[in-house]
């Protein structure tokens, strides 16, 4: 936080006597797969990063949309919506809100659902259980780690069903290290459908083609 309100771009210009262009890993993920990704093609696209946190980032027509307060595609930071009675107020955000998306979605947002429904605060390394250790307990059958899956399903399907019904993308392209959870992509438009505002859902949830060096790609993309 120490960079903020600091002319970064303009300090890097001046040290390296060149252009510098900058965005956000979400924008430049969302850049990458919908130029020649998993979403190459599509008019629409949504990029998701669900990781330590939740981001995403906006394409039309392979054109990054930054939006006039720099801040499109920023999903995380709106409340989980249709939650149910034991979903409220929500997990404390950083922000200094309640209920955000990004506490339920992000890998830490899991584990504290996993840890409050649970009470099992410890796992044998002596840490609280991660996500791809809930996940591990879930495809092994264990009845805990299934519910906080299921219940992760949900929220996602929620979540971005509200995205759809205000920018109807093409595609959503998962990403980030909750993205490796495989499966999201056949759950999570199976419950969607109830959510969204139409009588069918044609958008499509895809899981990342150029993995994690979908940032750094995007990032050159910038210069297309």
């Amino acid at each position: 936080v120490w960079l903020n309100d600091k002319p970064l771009k303009q300090d890097l210009q001046q040290l390296l006597k060149r252009p510098v262009r900058l965005a956000n890993d979400a924008n430049c993920f969302a850049l990458s797969e919908a130029t020649d990704g998993a979403a190459a093609g599509a008019q629409v696209v949504f990029g998701v990063i669900v990781g330590t946190g939740t981001g995403g980032g906006v394409v039309v027509n392979q054109q990054l949309i930054d939006g006039v307060n720099s801040i499109a595609g920023e999903w995380g930071h709106n409340p989980l919506p249709w939650p149910s009675a034991d979903e409220l107020p929500g997990p404390a955000c950083y922000c200094g809100k309640h209920g955000c998306i990004e506490t339920f979605l992000s890998g830490p947002g899991m584990a504290v659902d996993y840890l409050n429904a649970s009470g099992q605060s410890l796992s044998c390394s002596g840490q609280s259980l991660s996500a791809v250790e809930i996940v591990a307990l879930a495809e092994h059958g264990n009845k805990l780690a299934s519910a906080c899956l299921q219940r992760y399903e949900m929220r996602m399907a929620k979540a971005l069903a509200s995205v759809i019904n205000v920018l109807d993308p093409d595609v959503i392209v998962l990403g980030g290290g909750m993205s490796n959870i495989e499966r999201l992509y056949s759950s999570v438009p199976r419950l969607w459908g109830d959510y969204v505002f139409s009588d069918h859902v044609e958008t499509k949830l895809v899981a990342p083609q150029h993995g994690d060096s979908s940032g750094v790609r995007g990032a050159a993309w910038l210069w297309d």
